[in-house]
């Protein structure tokens, strides 16, 4: 196949291609004007300050933790079957574990602290397709807007963790 029976693309920035890159670059440009806007607003956070997202979400993945080993050490049954107790165990750790970093201000604490919510909310969802009856409905609904809530204020906890110290 020969050069000639190929259709030549325009050049950058010529013709009806260049009109599009300008209007995107243009849009790029507004993008990043109002992430040095919301960056410029964000202050660092001062000595022995904790963010009340952060502190929330810290007590959360310790509660929840705790009810964890409590649950299992009680018998509770879960879908009619005990569950096993390395996989309950494990999970109370790593809430354990973000628990702590979280209270101590560590960014991958927080970071992984999310992670697991965004699972939550993304479960809790999906299980609004298959509701067995009301109570299911509005228990997803809960952890919803609880779990999406926590996940929306850490972010901007998480951007004045990742700060650096002036």
């Amino acid at each position: 196949m020969g050069r000639r029976s190929r259709k030549q693309r325009p050049a950058p920035g010529a013709g009806a291609g260049g009109a599009r890159s300008g209007g995107a670059a243009r849009g790029y440009a507004r993008s990043r004007e109002r992430d040095e806007a919301a960056r410029a607003q964000l202050q660092p956070l001062a000595p022995g300050e904790r963010p009340l997202a952060v502190t929330i979400a810290a007590v959360v993945a310790a509660v929840l933790a705790l009810a964890n080993v409590g649950f299992l050490l009680a018998g509770w049954e879960v879908a009619g079957e005990e569950p096993k107790p390395g996989g309950v165990l494990l999970f109370a750790a790593i809430l354990l574990g973000a628990a702590v970093g979280m209270w101590l201000l560590r960014y991958w604490a927080v970071l992984g602290f999310q992670v697991l919510l965004g699972i939550t909310v993304v479960y809790a969802g999906l299980s609004l397709l298959f509701p067995s009856n009301w109570y299911a409905v509005v228990l997803a609904v809960a952890v919803l807007l609880s779990a999406g809530t926590l996940f929306w204020f850490l972010i901007r906890a998480m951007a004045r963790i990742q700060m650096p110290k002036r």
